[in-house]
């Protein structure tokens, strides 16, 4: 396992060199998205950003309070994602960010399209926010939470759970 930086957009040289366990910090543009946004991704043609390279982190972050870029902006659960997920990726979708396992059939996809998937720690939204330097609005601002945000990052730290070679750490970490 190593550590490692990364910026956005993503491309298949810097996942290659990615293997379950190693950690990462992310830099560059990411995007929020959460179950009605995907479902709303996946059902309308015109995307509100370019799919080639991105990077999707499964959040609905809270109301800034004032002087502050973002409120909590922790992971939300991932496997709610799932059914969105592949055509994404098809797409060019190569990171997605949340936290808990994926299913098999997303693993596979990943490992087929050149994907990867990080957690991010749960429970720890605040201190996340602190690697957030610019949030604004990309798209379907009646979904309010779930609406998509393009963040803007530095440092941010996850792990990578499911590499480009079908592996998967929670597996390697607690094998059944």
């Amino acid at each position: 396992m190593k550590e490692m930086k990364l910026t956005t957009p993503l491309t298949n040289e810097s996942i290659n060199q990615l293997k379950s366990g190693d950690s990462v910090l992310l830099n560059g543009i990411i995007y929020t998205a959460r179950d009605a946004a995907h479902q709303r991704l996946i059902t309308q043609n015109d995307r509100p950003f370019k799919l080639q390279g991105a990077v999707i982190y499964y959040t609905g972050p809270t109301p800034a309070k004032p002087g502050e870029i973002i409120g909590s902006c922790g992971p939300t659960t991932s496997y709610r994602m799932d059914e969105y997920s592949i055509p994404l990726i098809q797409e060019g979708l190569k990171g997605m960010i949340g936290k808990g396992p994926r299913s098999q059939y997303v693993i596979d996809a990943m490992k087929e399209y050149r994907a990867v998937y990080f957690a991010a720690p749960g429970g720890a939204g605040a201190f996340l926010s602190k690697f957030i330097k610019k949030c604004e609005l990309a798209a379907y601002e009646d979904l309010g939470p779930e609406a998509i945000y393009k963040l803007e990052v530095t440092d941010f730290p996850v792990i990578v759970i499911n590499d480009i070679y079908g592996n998967d750490f929670y597996n390697e970490v607690n094998p059944l």
